[in-house]
């Protein structure tokens, strides 16, 4: 099914799971967001850990884009909306 062009009404269970996976990607992102500012402390206090630190920041875009990915993909599998 393509994008609506008109407005759509949700049923209190079509809200209920779009605010679990919103839930879910909030969780991921804070997740990997606090891993980055843990890394920030850390080298800031200890600039001997620089080269593992700056391993686990650089990992942490890559996985906050996976997460947003993985929920667009599941918010389209649970609406069946279809891309173009």
């Amino acid at each position: 099914m393509p994008l609506p062009t008109e407005p759509v009404t949700l049923s209190v269970e079509q809200i209920g799971e779009l605010n679990r996976k919103l839930a879910e990607l909030r969780h991921d992102i804070n997740n990997h967001v606090s891993v980055i500012l843990a890394s920030a402390e850390l080298l800031r206090h200890r600039p001997e850990t620089a080269e593992r630190m700056l391993v686990a920041l650089a990992e942490q875009p890559p996985k906050i884009v996976v997460a947003i990915a993985q929920f667009s993909r599941d918010l389209e599998a649970a609406f069946h909306i279809a891309r173009p």
